[in-house]
């Protein structure tokens, strides 16, 4: 099966989703994990585009050399 939006968009949205579906709730144990997931997808986002970045997988490919 073919993505049609990149891992780092996906992970966009999801995050936004879990963001707004947070901000409905209050304060408590049903909100942070919302919370939680939506942090480690931007994280997971950043670190997948930092990953890919021709700086990084230039070292990658060296290393392995």
């Amino acid at each position: 099966m073919k993505q049609i939006h990149s891992l780092e968009t996906r992970l966009a949205n999801e995050a936004k989703e879990l963001r707004e579906q947070a901000r409905c709730l209050p304060p408590g144990a049903k909100r942070e994990p919302l919370l939680r997931k939506a942090r480690n997808d931007e994280n997971t986002a950043y670190l997948a585009e930092w990953l890919c970045s021709p700086g990084v997988r230039s070292k990658l490919e060296h290393r392995n050399d």
